[in-house]
């Protein structure tokens, strides 16, 4: 006979350090970085959010073509369908994020919240890329037929993305500042700035993969309330 539990397990715990992480990390954003140099004001702490949503979105949009492929590729598990379609649908609300932040700290640096420069335009399209996939899902009401199109879809995302994201953007003059890390592996900020820029990506990661679970466990919920119900 087991013992019942006199407190929290360990999965338990896992979201309040997450969210004692993020806490850490908006403090440390705003009093242990310090300001960069040739910024406005303090607009260089809109960076230590901004940067990590988009990396956070290209994750998701990752994740999505990866999941697809092992739809594709197995028994054809709705789960994981589901997994790949709550990733690009996460993947949108992380990339609108940091296309709004982007756009503040434009206004602030640049005078426009939108100046048609380089990163701008490719996360705009790659924000419409994925769109255009969630509408091929509501298109579509065959279920197999919409889990093997959509699957496809997120796979060519796995070359679309990378793209976007990383090439597009190097491919001329941009406004944006030169990246954290310069094309020969070196480190080009200062070391407090860089601290928090990866404790923020990491925080912002593990976000992203919690609601992801939680996303997938209430579709999951769904498709077996149906099933109880005899609607599917």
């Amino acid at each position: 006979m087991t013992r019942p539990s006199s407190g929290p397990s360990r999965l338990q715990l896992l979201p309040w350090l997450l969210w004692l992480w993020l806490a850490a990390v908006i403090v440390a954003a705003f009093h242990y970085a310090p300001l960069a140099s040739g910024f406005i004001g303090e607009s260089s702490r809109i960076l230590f959010f901004h940067v990590p949503m988009a990396w956070v979105s290209f994750v998701a949009f990752v994740a999505a073509g990866v999941w697809s492929l092992r739809y594709l590729a197995g028994r054809r598990n709705p789960r994981h369908d589901v997994a790949a379609e709550a990733a690009v649908e996460l993947g949108l609300v992380f990339g609108v994020a940091a296309t709004v932040t982007g756009a503040i700290w434009a206004k602030i640096m640049w005078g426009a919240y939108w100046n048609w420069d380089p990163r701008q335009t490719s996360i705009l399209v790659a924000l419409l890329f994925y769109a255009a996939y969630l509408a091929l899902r509501v298109a579509v009401e065959d279920a197999p037929t919409r889990g093997r199109l959509a699957a496809a879809y997120a796979i060519l995302g796995l070359v679309v993305a990378p793209f976007l994201y990383f090439v597009l953007p190097r491919l001329g003059f941009t406004l944006h500042p030169d990246a954290v890390i310069n094309t020969q592996g070196k480190i080009e900020v200062e070391a407090r700035m860089f601290h928090v820029l990866i404790a923020s990506a990491g925080a912002f990661t593990a976000l992203f993969f919690w609601i992801h679970s939680l996303r997938c466990r209430l579709a999951a919920l769904a498709v077996r309330d149906d099933e109880a119900r005899g609607i599917r």
